[in-house]
Formats: C-alpha cells, structure tokens, sequence
C-alpha cells in the first residue's frame, strides 16, 4: 500500500457524507451533454445519412422521368434523312424524285438504267439542322419483389443507426455520471485531507511541547513531520486530478466546466431486472433488426426466378429550328418489356441457397446473445451482490479498527504506547477504509454497467 493511498483512505473515513457543491448539476449535465456532445452529434448525422439511403431506395419504385434536349447539325445522309424523318418534314425530293421525272421523259422504256440512277438529293445532301426535345418515363412493374425488399433493408439499416445513437448517448451519460461519482470521492478527499492537514498540524506542535517537556523524543515529531508532508503532496495531487476530471467533463460536454453540483449519494443502487435488459439491450435490438434484414435478402435472391416487367412512355418533338412548329411536330411512344432468365448454370439457385443459410445462421447468432447478455447480466448482478456483503463487512471492521485506533492514541498521551504503534494501528485503519472505497467504488462501476447493458434503464 502506498503513501498516497493511505492519505486518500483517511480522507474517506472524516467523510461519511457526499459534500454538496453549488455547481452544474448531473441533470443540467446530461442535458447539455445530448445537444453538444461531438460524438452524439455524428451519431444522429449517420442516423440523417441512414434516412436519405432509404429514401433512396424508396425512389426507384417510382421510375425516371428524364428531359433530353438534342442539337445536332449534320450533312450525313442518313442522319439528315433521319432529321427530317423525325421533324415530320421529309418530301419527294429528298428521294431525288426531280432528277427521277427528268430522266422519264428522255428515256422511255428504259427502266433498268432509270432504277439505276443515284439520286443526289438522298446521296449527298447539304447540312440539316436538327433540334429534338424529348421527355421519358421508365418505370419498374414487377422486378421479383427487390425493390420493396431493398427499401425494406434500407429501413432495417437506418434503425440499426438509430440504435447506434442510443449506444453512443447511453455510454456517454455513463462515462459523465462516472465522472460526477468520481468528482465526488475526490473533492471530499481533498476538503478533508486539509481537515487532517490541520489536525496533524496541531499534533505537531503537541509532539514539540512533549519534547521540550521530556515526554516525547525526536523521532516521533519527524514521524508527525513525514505524515503532514505527504499530506501536503496527496493533496497538490488530489487538486491535479480535479483538473483533469474537469478537463474530460468539459469534452463530453463540448462546452467548459469549472464547478459541478456533487451527487447527493455516493452508493446508488439499482433494481434493473434481466427482462428489462433484453427487452432494451441495443445489441439484442440490432441483431433482430440483422435478423429481418437477411430475411429480406432471402426474397431478394428469389428475385430472379421471376420474371422482369417494365414500361416506359416518350414524348417529344423535332425541328429544324429550336422549338419550331413544336406542336405539329410532337410524337409519343409507349410501351413495355417483360424478361425472364431461363437458366444461368444455378447461379440463382445457389445464391438463394446461401442466403437461407445466412438467414439460419444468424438466427443462431441472435439466440447466442441473447444468452451471452443474459449471462452479462447473472454475472454483473453477482458481483454487485457479493460486493455489497464486502461493504458491510469492512465497515464492521473499520468501526473496530477505528476503536483500537482511538484506544492507542489515548494510551500514547498515558505514555503507555509510543508513537510508531499509533502509526501502525492508524495504518491498519487506513487500510481499512481503503479496502471499503475500493470496494465501494466497485459496486458503482458495477451498477453503471447493468445500467450500460440495459441501455440506460435505471
């Protein structure tokens, strides 16, 4: 056992109460924590992210509606005859019918040569202007029940991510209220250790008058001189730690902390049953949410042994000028498309296979855990159990050690006992106390953590 530690003991027995500061409370804290916490505040951004995944895959069921504009300019001849075609402008003299009535005259009965006639018109055309306005809409009908499954994981995924929030929310509140639990424990430390400072103080200047009156000797006031300087280090100490604690409260909160409102009881207890841990243990919640997700991954890769359906509807115009004659020359197209994969060597088959086995599989993981958080659970509430009987049983001792105490101290003023049995028996006793906070401070850490592993219930 160190020095320190021995000082920190004694400042807990002359500390049977919780000092109260006039501070940030636990509540006030929790509070601040929620809204300016960095790492709660990228939770609920993933959770925002999540949102928009699943309203992505919500927004293929309702197809695509796309406007294409085209400009075009060209003296191919397909292209031109194409513009013309679609702008509803094509005539009998783009087929070179002039050059084809003038050759009727000159060449009667000779077909064959006429036939063969290249007409210039169609062959090599002049440059064409072409403007082409388009709208279309495509639109999934039936694609095996993806789409509906897709949007349904995409759901599960944005609930695991709600889930993940909670987590972080909860282990945050518990690592603030920890910190208010532990600021505790430390400012009564450092308010009493001054207390004993004083104390030791006056027995110093009791041990000079002993010795000036031959009572005492020299050795025990340099004892009485060691113990207050190491009262005097454990306290510069004690003040750093604050500084620290304060320091880590100021980064959960995001904002500074100088004084907080102590708790009004250091030994919290707590009735969480093992129903209401697996009713709200995050991971048991996320599993589940795993759970219907490859559910729905099973009909995702039943998909393809069904057929595709799609449609999809056009409607444009064309011309030879930007929006020229728009409503003269507007055309519409509609229509459908049904496919259907006969046979891909069983690689739908094999796929569908494999996913009803990861859905069996991770149906065997969630019962897992649900064992193992139930197993969490006997664990921590038998340690909180055999931590209070240790509780009660070394605050008997320490009430006994505190008598043998009292009883050497009163018998070194009778100079019946000398000042090294004091210090051992004052040893003793520190120990004592300091085996009661361990222990104490134990049980705490245990009740954080049932109320931890039921994700916040108290």
């Amino acid at each position: 056992m160190n020095t320190r530690s021995l000082i920190l003991a004694i400042s807990v027995l002359f500390a049977p109460y919780p000092l109260m500061g006039a501070g940030l409370s636990l509540p006030a804290a929790l509070e601040i924590l929620e809204s300016n916490n960095l790492e709660i505040k990228s939770a609920a951004l993933d959770v925002q992210s999540a949102s928009s995944d699943t309203s992505i895959a919500r927004g293929y069921k309702f197809g695509s509606l796309d406007l294409t504009q085209n400009v075009m300019r060209s003296n191919d001849a397909g292209n031109v005859f194409g513009f013309k075609l679609s702008s509803r402008e094509a005539d009998f003299n783009d087929f070179g019918f002039d050059e084809f009535l003038g050759q009727m005259g000159g060449l009667p009965g000779n077909t064959q040569q006429l036939l063969a006639t290249q007409p210039k018109n169609l062959n090599y055309p002049g440059y064409q202007n072409y403007y082409q306005s388009k709208l279309t809409y495509m639109v999934p009908l039936f694609v095996g029940g993806k789409l509906s499954a897709y949007g349904d994981i995409a759901e599960k995924m944005e609930e695991i991510k709600k889930l993940d929030e909670s987590h972080v929310k909860t282990e945050k509140v518990y690592e603030t209220r920890k910190s208010y639990y532990d600021m505790a424990l430390l400012q009564n430390s450092i308010d009493h250790m001054k207390t004993i400072h004083k104390n030791i103080s006056t027995l110093e200047r009791t041990t000079q008058m002993m010795i000036q009156e031959g009572y005492a000797k020299k050795v025990d006031l340099l004892e009485v001189e060691a113990r207050k300087a190491n009262v005097e280090r454990s306290i510069t100490e004690m003040e750093a730690n604050k500084k620290l604690l304060y320091h880590y409260l100021s980064f959960l909160l995001n904002t500074p902390v100088t004084e907080i409102e102590l708790p009004s009881n250091d030994y919290p207890t707590s009735a969480i049953s093992e129903e209401d841990v697996l009713a709200n243990n995050t991971d048991l919640k996320k599993a589940a949410q795993g759970l219907e997700i490859r559910d729905r991954l099973v009909d995702v890769a039943y998909a393809p042994f069904l057929p595709q359906i799609g449609a999809f509807a056009e409607a444009s115009s064309a011309d030879d000028t930007f929006l020229g004659d728009f409503n003269d020359h507007k055309a519409y197209t509609i229509g459908a498309k049904l496919s259907w994969n006969l046979f891909n060597g069983g690689v739908d088959k094999n796929s569908l296979e494999k996913a009803r086995i990861e859905k069996i599989k991770t149906t065997t993981q969630v019962e897992l855990a649900k064992k193992g958080i139930a197993l969490q659970y006997d664990k921590i509430r038998t340690e909180i159990e055999s931590l209070t009987s240790q509780v009660k049983s070394l605050e008997k001792e320490l009430e006994l050690s505190s008598q043998i105490y009292k009883n050497y101290e009163g018998r070194y003023h009778e100079h019946l006992a000398s000042m090294s049995d004091v210090i051992i028996k004052q040893s003793q006793q520190i120990e004592k106390v300091l085996n009661l906070q361990m222990v104490k401070n134990q049980r705490n850490e245990r009740i954080f953590a049932l109320e931890k592993l039921s994700n916040g219930v108290k």
